[in-house]
């Protein structure tokens, strides 16, 4: 399998990346391992410029018992949508369109970071019940033989934007798989199908900073996502063609409930707060 291209530092909210993922020639070159879903790796071209992307065909989704079928796809979109409305960039560009294989989502291939870049280590298991400078506590985990270790998530500002991001999306399944370091120092999160249910789901591996006050900036963009949302906006007009009445009404709950708070949200009890496997 080729190595996708390499992103230039140009934003990602450049409306030619989401022509291009629109309206390109979609080539499939092999399917992504490893996923519950159909994941395709394919190239897309257009107007002489071609990128890497992922096309995940809504034929290829699996049913799950609190999604309805056949919405993944667009769950990936809205929290795109979302995302590019905090001006974080912290979802690759996402776009809903024909493929080869039917309707489906496409996003922009995210690269590791470049040869003699290091990557940053977001998550660990160390040993000892506190979780040392630099890191944050998420759990105990069992390791095999009857132990346990300490799972620990780096205190950094990215992942905690992307916190921030999973409580307002309510994503159901934060692994550290979909963690993705890139060039540049960029932090991306991916695999969002299973978001925006009305129902409390969040289900991450970032709970280091719950209950802690949530930061000025994110309290900033939150503020904005809740004007961006108000009836009639181009944000919630286009949040209704991809998901339920019921899950906008919750999702704008959400954001009026975390800006209440100030803080970021707890476990509910109610659901597991960990995703299975965590990676």
């Amino acid at each position: 399998m080729p190595a996708p291209e390499r992103i230039p530092s140009r934003s990602l909210t450049d409306p030619e990346l989401l022509t291009l993922l629109t309206e390109g020639t979609l080539t499939v070159l092999g399917r992504v391992g490893g996923a519950s879903n159909a994941v395709l790796h394919c190239t897309v071209a257009y107007d002489g410029e071609e990128r890497a992307c992922a096309y995940k065909p809504v034929a290829g989704e699996q049913p799950l018992w609190d999604f309805p079928d056949g919405t993944l796809a667009q769950r990936e979109v809205a929290a795109y949508e979302i995302s590019r409305a905090t001006g974080w960039e912290l979802v690759p560009p996402t776009v809903l369109r024909d493929g080869p294989y039917g309707q489906g989502m496409v996003q922009l291939w995210i690269e590791s970071p470049a040869d003699g870049e290091e990557a940053p280590e977001l998550l660990a298991l160390v040993e000892g019940e506190e979780p040392g400078d630099g890191w944050k506590a998420v759990g105990f985990a069992e390791v095999g033989e009857g132990k346990t270790a300490l799972l620990v998530h780096a205190d950094d500002p990215r992942l905690r934007r992307l916190a921030v991001l999973d409580a307002v999306i309510n994503n159901g399944d934060r692994k550290g798989g979909h963690l993705l370091p890139a060039p540049g120092g960029r932090l991306f999160g991916i695999d969002h199908g299973v978001t925006f249910n009305a129902d409390d789901k969040l289900r991450t591996l970032l709970w280091g900073w719950a209950g802690e006050p949530l930061t000025d900036e994110s309290l900033a963009v939150l503020g904005r996502l809740a004007a961006a949302l108000a009836p009639g906006a181009p944000l919630a007009t286009r949040m209704a063609e991809l998901i339920t009445p019921a899950e906008n009404k919750a999702l704008r709950g959400r954001i009026d409930g975390l800006l209440k708070a100030a803080v970021h949200p707890r476990p509910s009890g109610q659901w597991p707060p960990i995703p299975w496997p965590p990676v």
